[in-house]
Protein backbone atom coordinates (compact mmCIF):
# COMPACT_ATOMS: atom_id res chain seq x y z
CA UNK A 1 0.00 0.00 0.00
CA UNK A 2 1.44 3.24 -0.72
CA UNK A 3 1.69 6.12 1.55
CA UNK A 4 -0.81 8.59 -0.18
CA UNK A 5 -3.52 5.62 0.31
CA UNK A 6 -2.24 5.35 3.95
CA UNK A 7 -2.60 9.03 4.50
CA UNK A 8 -5.61 8.91 2.92
CA UNK A 9 -7.35 6.07 4.92
CA UNK A 10 -5.58 8.24 8.06
CA UNK A 11 -7.54 11.52 6.79
CA UNK A 12 -10.91 9.64 6.76
CA UNK A 13 -10.22 8.11 10.36
CA UNK A 14 -9.41 11.46 11.71
CA UNK A 15 -12.24 13.25 10.18
CA UNK A 16 -14.49 10.84 11.40
CA UNK A 17 -12.87 11.28 14.65
CA UNK A 18 -12.86 14.90 14.34
CA UNK A 19 -9.24 15.47 16.02
CA UNK A 20 -8.00 18.35 14.37
CA UNK A 21 -4.54 18.32 15.11
CA UNK A 22 -4.12 14.43 13.54
CA UNK A 23 -6.28 16.29 10.67
CA UNK A 24 -4.19 19.30 10.51
CA UNK A 25 -1.30 17.16 10.55
CA UNK A 26 -2.40 14.95 7.60
CA UNK A 27 -3.44 17.34 5.96
CA UNK A 28 0.44 18.92 5.63
CA UNK A 29 1.71 15.79 4.46
CA UNK A 30 -1.02 15.54 1.60
CA UNK A 31 -0.26 18.38 0.33
CA UNK A 32 3.32 18.02 0.33
CA UNK A 33 3.30 15.46 -1.29
CA UNK A 34 0.59 16.64 -3.98
CA UNK A 35 2.81 19.36 -4.89
CA UNK A 36 6.43 16.70 -5.20
CA UNK A 37 4.03 14.88 -7.31
CA UNK A 38 3.22 18.14 -9.48
CA UNK A 39 6.70 19.99 -9.22
CA UNK A 40 7.79 17.05 -11.90
CA UNK A 41 5.76 18.44 -14.06
CA UNK A 42 2.99 15.89 -15.88
CA UNK A 43 1.72 13.30 -13.43
CA UNK A 44 5.56 11.88 -12.19
CA UNK A 45 5.48 9.63 -9.41
CA UNK A 46 7.13 10.66 -6.04
CA UNK A 47 9.79 7.51 -5.07
CA UNK A 48 9.82 5.75 -1.35
CA UNK A 49 12.81 7.96 -0.63
CA UNK A 50 11.54 11.15 -1.70
CA UNK A 51 8.23 10.33 0.92
CA UNK A 52 10.59 9.82 3.50
CA UNK A 53 12.70 13.08 2.67
CA UNK A 54 9.36 15.05 2.46
CA UNK A 55 7.76 13.66 5.93
CA UNK A 56 11.44 14.33 7.42
CA UNK A 57 11.43 17.77 6.39
CA UNK A 58 8.13 18.40 7.77
CA UNK A 59 8.78 16.64 11.07
CA UNK A 60 12.07 18.85 11.37
CA UNK A 61 9.76 22.10 10.70
CA UNK A 62 7.34 21.21 13.24
CA UNK A 63 10.12 20.72 15.80
CA UNK A 64 11.99 23.74 14.92
CA UNK A 65 8.90 25.60 15.17
CA UNK A 66 8.09 24.04 18.53
CA UNK A 67 11.77 25.56 19.67
CA UNK A 68 10.92 28.83 18.49
CA UNK A 69 7.62 29.15 20.55
CA UNK A 70 8.87 27.80 23.70
CA UNK A 71 11.52 30.59 23.40
CA UNK A 72 8.99 32.91 23.12
CA UNK A 73 6.70 31.49 25.81
CA UNK A 74 4.07 29.80 23.80
CA UNK A 75 4.04 26.76 25.03
CA UNK A 76 0.38 26.51 23.44
CA UNK A 77 1.61 26.63 19.80
CA UNK A 78 4.16 24.56 20.67
CA UNK A 79 2.24 22.24 22.03
CA UNK A 80 0.49 22.21 18.57
CA UNK A 81 3.72 21.45 16.70
CA UNK A 82 5.17 18.84 18.27
CA UNK A 83 1.71 16.90 18.32
CA UNK A 84 1.78 17.54 15.06
CA UNK A 85 5.24 15.78 14.70
CA UNK A 86 4.53 13.09 16.64
CA UNK A 87 1.54 12.23 13.76
CA UNK A 88 3.68 13.16 10.57
CA UNK A 89 6.53 10.52 12.36
CA UNK A 90 3.78 7.48 12.58
CA UNK A 91 4.53 7.62 8.69
CA UNK A 92 7.70 7.52 8.79
CA UNK A 93 10.22 4.14 8.80
CA UNK A 94 11.18 3.17 12.20
CA UNK A 95 14.15 4.90 13.50
CA UNK A 96 16.90 3.55 14.76
CA UNK A 97 17.77 2.95 18.67
CA UNK A 98 20.64 5.17 20.00
CA UNK A 99 22.42 1.67 20.73
CA UNK A 100 22.28 -0.14 17.30
CA UNK A 101 22.94 3.46 15.47
CA UNK A 102 26.07 3.44 18.07
CA UNK A 103 26.78 -0.09 16.89
CA UNK A 104 26.72 0.31 12.80
CA UNK A 105 28.06 3.91 13.43
CA UNK A 106 31.51 1.90 15.07
CA UNK A 107 31.43 -0.71 12.02
CA UNK A 108 31.87 2.37 9.17
CA UNK A 109 34.34 4.32 11.56
CA UNK A 110 36.67 0.67 11.69
CA UNK A 111 35.86 -0.07 7.93
CA UNK A 112 36.84 3.67 6.88
CA UNK A 113 40.04 3.27 9.09
CA UNK A 114 38.54 6.45 10.26
CA UNK A 115 39.99 8.52 13.82
CA UNK A 116 40.32 11.98 13.37
CA UNK A 117 37.46 14.98 12.56
CA UNK A 118 39.29 15.05 8.99
CA UNK A 119 37.60 11.67 8.55
CA UNK A 120 34.18 12.71 9.42
CA UNK A 121 33.09 13.76 5.91
CA UNK A 122 33.61 10.30 4.59
CA UNK A 123 31.79 8.94 7.50
CA UNK A 124 28.86 11.08 7.65
CA UNK A 125 28.53 10.23 3.42
CA UNK A 126 28.96 6.46 3.93
CA UNK A 127 26.12 6.71 7.40
CA UNK A 128 23.78 8.91 5.61
CA UNK A 129 24.01 6.85 2.89
CA UNK A 130 23.48 3.04 4.78
CA UNK A 131 21.07 4.78 6.99
CA UNK A 132 18.67 6.91 5.02
CA UNK A 133 14.95 7.20 6.94
CA UNK A 134 15.92 5.04 10.10
CA UNK A 135 18.10 7.80 11.22
CA UNK A 136 18.23 11.69 11.80
CA UNK A 137 21.05 13.12 10.17
CA UNK A 138 21.52 15.16 12.87
CA UNK A 139 21.25 11.90 15.24
CA UNK A 140 23.91 10.78 13.06
CA UNK A 141 26.34 13.78 13.40
CA UNK A 142 26.52 13.88 16.70
CA UNK A 143 27.57 10.43 17.39
CA UNK A 144 29.94 10.81 14.76
CA UNK A 145 31.68 14.00 16.23
CA UNK A 146 31.31 12.30 20.18
CA UNK A 147 33.41 8.60 18.50
CA UNK A 148 35.96 10.93 16.45
CA UNK A 149 36.83 13.25 19.14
Amino acid sequence: MSLQNIIGTALKEAMKAKDKGRLEAIRAIKSELLLAKTAGGANDEVSEEQEIKILQKLVKQRKESAVIYKEQSRDDLAENELNQAAVIEEFLPQQMSDEDLEAELSIILQKLGANSMKDMGKVMGLANQQFKGKADGKRISDFVKKALS
